[in-house]
């Protein structure tokens, strides 16, 4: 087992005794505690599961079985940039399948695999939850939407080439996936609140709404007691 350096393990100790002192139980802050090993390395290495299970009291296997459970946690260090394209059916029917097909093919890697200069790893994503920008792709989980196969190789290229490239909603930066797993721990970066969350189709049923004045209807009576 590689253990980690003093230095790394005094910071990690330091980051994780705020977020546990969040939890009225240790145990209930794993979760973010196995992104946070996850920033440091870009994956949850053994290193990361027995410094888990040593700071919340709890056994390896323990730490072992959940960070295996979720997809989010890599067992393997994911690229600088995670590129997650939806497959999914509406997603496919738009043009998700060809889009993976064609990238796959384009930086030579497949669903979990990194690409020899660590930049690109890639994940097959069942659903975005973003239909109405279909066919849509993530990149350490900032939206990048109405994607076409050549529209995504190009995003891959530039990722790769170092130069500046932009969610189509949220931050105006991206950030890589170590940090992207930091900002998921519970440690914020400051850009949540950056940039549009919503747009295009997402808002029509609202204004359609507003220039009809509809409104929720009221709760019938007794749906609360």
């Amino acid at each position: 087992m590689t253990s980690y350096s003093p230095e790394v393990r005094e910071r990690l100790e330091r980051d994780a005794k705020e977020i546990i002192g969040r939890y009225p139980k240790s145990r209930s802050a794993l979760l973010p505690l196995l992104h946070l090993v996850q920033s440091e390395e870009g994956y949850v290495s053994d290193a990361g599961h027995e410094f888990c299970a040593e700071i919340l009291g709890l056994s390896k296997a323990e730490v072992v079985g959940v960070s295996t459970f979720y997809t989010m946690y890599k067992r393997q260090p994911a690229g600088d940039y995670h590129v997650g394209v939806c497959i999914n059916s509406l997603c496919a029917i738009m043009g998700g399948d060809q889009i993976w097909d064609e990238l796959s093919e384009h930086v030579g890697a497949g669903n979990g695999e990194t690409t020899g200069d660590g930049k690109i790893s890639l994940e097959r994503i069942e659903c975005n939850a973003a239909c109405d920008f279909a066919p849509v792709m993530m990149v350490n989980w900032e939206f990048f939407d109405n994607q076409t196969p050549d529209s995504a190789k190009r995003l891959v290229d530039d990722l790769r080439a170092g130069k500046d490239v932009k969610p189509t909603r949220g931050p105006g930066r991206l950030c890589t996936f170590k940090e992207a797993s930091r900002v998921l721990a519970g440690l914020p970066d400051g850009q949540a609140g950056d940039g549009p969350t919503a747009a295009g189709a997402s808002l029509e049923g609202l204004k359609l709404a507003k220039s009809n004045g509809w409104t929720a209807p009221a709760p019938s009576k007794g749906a609360s007691e």
